[in-house]
């Protein structure tokens, strides 16, 4: 399995790219970029402007398709050199290593391990098989970008908080979107 890390976004609702809100621990993107290669051997980014992302040390890819976060997923299953990639975005800021962990390692037998958490689905911190993509590609081509509606086209495990007994989940899938979403997150923004 390897990771891949998301950075098309335009950040629209924040106004500012989100990669780059600082943490304690530096900005989002290099703190995400840092927990990845503590886990997979060569994760790397996609991402819709390329140079933006290229000082991160890790490599940086442009999108296949375009189609949001469901292109993104297309592209990081297409150029992976493995079955299964772990997927996540460049806008959470307290992703944890046990949590992506604890998705990783019930990958393989079905075509997505998707977390669960608080009634939503989580698709931006699961692990997808390449066998998703033909209905990512049937998906784009049919103009559905709709990321939650891959799951009624795959077969997808659903985790639930149960599956992380004493992880902190709900942390670890929490995205910033808006300034709302930086307080609840104890950030600061740019």
């Amino acid at each position: 399995m390897t990771g891949a890390i998301l950075a098309g976004g335009k950040s629209r609702r924040m106004g500012y790219n989100k990669a780059f809100i600082p943490t304690a621990e530096g900005p989002i993107i290099e703190r995400t970029v840092r927990i990845m290669s503590s886990i997979f051997e060569i994760p790397f980014i996609v991402a819709t402007q390329v140079a933006t992302y290229n000082r991160l040390g890790v490599p940086v890819y442009p999108d296949i398709i375009a189609g949001g976060s469901l292109g993104g997923i297309y592209t990081a299953l297409s150029l992976s050199e493995k079955d299964n990639v772990f997927v996540t975005a460049c806008d959470m800021p307290w992703l944890d290593d046990a949590c992506i962990r604890a998705v990783a390692l019930r990958a393989g037998k079905v075509d997505c391990v998707v977390p669960f958490i608080g009634g939503r689905l989580h698709p931006m911190h699961a692990a997808y098989s390449r066998r998703c993509l033909d209905a990512i590609e049937k998906m784009i081509k049919g103009g559905n970008f709709r990321i939650n509606a891959l799951f009624d086209r795959i077969d997808a495990l659903r985790l639930t908080e149960k599956d992380f007994t004493g992880l902190p989940i709900e942390r670890s899938v929490e995205n910033v979107n808006t300034e709302e979403d930086l307080l609840r997150a104890g950030l600061d923004g740019k």
